[in-house]
């Protein structure tokens, strides 16, 4: 892996595409992009930016997606609609309080939540791209002070 983060640019690279990844996302991309040795300045904006690459075409595709996979593969719709009901069960708060519901939803760093769910939520719930991506964003920003604090205690600590 030396030969990805031995520079700044790779360690940003490192940190914009781990924080791209589903369910680990910002929430491991920044404390590894810290713990590389990355500076904080230079790792928040790769760790958000990456995670919030994905966001756009999650609202906008995720449905397409699922038919064409319940039409080509009909074994996937067993996964589609388990994907369908995790999000549908996680978005209790986003019903009850709108998009003030998925800002909290987004900004928790706890497993189960964050950008990838708080897209798929929003896509199912018919929101719309100019909604639902600014309140993912300030979410995820709120995501990052907080996974920074605990990630920099942490660091103190030793």
């Amino acid at each position: 892996m030396d030969w990805l983060t031995g520079t700044t640019a790779g360690k940003m690279l490192y940190a914009f595409l781990i924080s791209m990844v589903p369910v680990i996302e910002l929430r491991v991309g920044l404390p590894l992009a810290i713990a590389k040795g990355l500076p904080l300045y230079l790792a928040l904006p790769a760790c958000i930016l990456g995670n919030m690459v994905p966001v756009p075409f999650i609202i906008i595709f995720i449905k397409k997606i699922f038919a064409w996979l319940r039409k080509h593969w009909p074994w996937m719709d067993r996964v589609v609609t388990a994907m369908e009901k995790r999000a549908d069960n996680k978005s209790d708060t986003v019903k009850k309080y709108g998009p003030w519901g998925l800002l909290i939803f987004v900004a928790i760093p706890a497993p189960g939540t964050g950008a990838w769910t708080g897209a798929l939520i929003a896509a199912l719930m018919d929101m719309k791209l100019k909604q639902a991506v600014p309140i993912i964003f300030i979410g995820v920003c709120i995501a990052a002070a907080i996974m920074t604090a605990a990630t920099l205690g942490v660091i103190h600590l030793f």
